[in-house]
């Protein structure tokens, strides 16, 4: 019986990795930048680093697998990265089969918000149900839908991707050809970008416009009140589409979470009639950045049965 898997979260700075127990605890953990200046095959290189360093201090057959987390759109079967704005080397390329052939080990890959979402589910705010969503609000927004405990994946692998739902149909153009999408209104960048329109200063970033926010700025409280509104019409279409008991959102923006959530609440609770009318939750995630290493290490315990 494989006692641990590794995780890797793969993500246009940084590179982390780490050995995780079937019980969810982590044994150890390696951390680096991600060298894309350096070209693929270096970044590749230092994926395939950090496992045999996570390997090599264990024993050779207490492996079940690597399970790695990228951002962007992934073709599950074949394991390719088929559109991501922060690996754009990897696209097209068959990541998946050439660091399993480098290691001699089974890896699977996964979309980084898809495998946060299932590190909450197995170890996190999601531990006590079966199906949830999650929200990641950071510079975009994405998302992972779990059905029954695992990721829907839906026709080629990219289902899920909550930041392009349309909140407004007259809204902001988005680079995915679309107008309106949820990130455009809702993410960091939208903040800061609320933020330049009312003269909030000049680089104002959206950590300083929540700041402004505790400080009692009247506009920067508008700007937190809009972002609540969107994802409010998110979550009532979702809340109608799923009827899930669990909506999570996580990320570099619940620090605002107090000036954002009222909103969110009304919004979805006017939008939702199941909301209204069924014992729902939407809540905060609570393993950070760390949901996205556990998500990654869980997928090969779920390959095998082993959990």
């Amino acid at each position: 019986m494989a006692q641990y898997s590794i995780g890797v979260d793969l993500g246009g700075t940084n590179l982390r990795a780490a050995a995780i127990s079937a019980g969810g605890e982590i044994l150890e953990k390696t951390s680096g930048s991600t060298n894309l200046s350096e070209g693929r095959d270096v970044v590749i290189g230092d994926i395939v680093a950090s496992i045999e360093a996570l390997k090599r201090r264990r024993p050779q057959d207490a492996l079940a697998g690597v399970g790695i987390g990228v951002p962007g759109f992934i073709e599950i079967e074949k394991g390719l990265i088929v559109g991501s704005n922060n690996l754009p080397e990897f696209e097209g390329f068959p990541v998946r089969d050439d660091i399993e052939r480098r290691l001699g080990t089974r890896v699977i890959l996964e979309n980084d918000a898809n495998a946060a979402a299932l590190g909450e589910k197995w170890i996190g705010a999601g531990r006590e149900v079966n199906d949830l969503v999650l929200l990641t609000l950071g510079t975009g927004i994405g998302g992972g839908i779990i059905l029954g405990g695992r990721v829907v994946h839906g026709y080629v692998g990219m289902a899920g991707e909550i930041g392009h739902m349309t909140v407004d149909p007259n809204g902001n153009p988005c680079g995915c050809g679309n107008f309106g999408c949820l990130e455009k209104h809702a993410s960091a960048t939208a903040v800061e970008a609320m933020a330049q329109m009312l003269h909030l200063g000049e680089g104002v970033t959206s950590k300083d416009v929540c700041d402004l926010a505790i400080a009692g700025n009247e506009k920067a409280r508008m700007i937190f009140e809009a972002m609540g509104r969107a994802l409010g019409v998110a979550l009532g279409n979702l809340v109608n589409i799923f009827n899930f008991p669990l909506y999570l959102l996580s990320g570099g923006m619940l620090p605002a979470w107090e000036f954002f959530a009222p909103a969110m609440i009304a919004e979805c609770s006017r939008r939702s009639f199941t909301y209204r009318n069924a014992a729902t939750r939407i809540d905060k995630a609570v393993l950070g950045n760390e949901a996205g290493l556990f998500g990654a290490a869980y997928l090969p315990f779920q390959a095998q049965g082993s959990k």
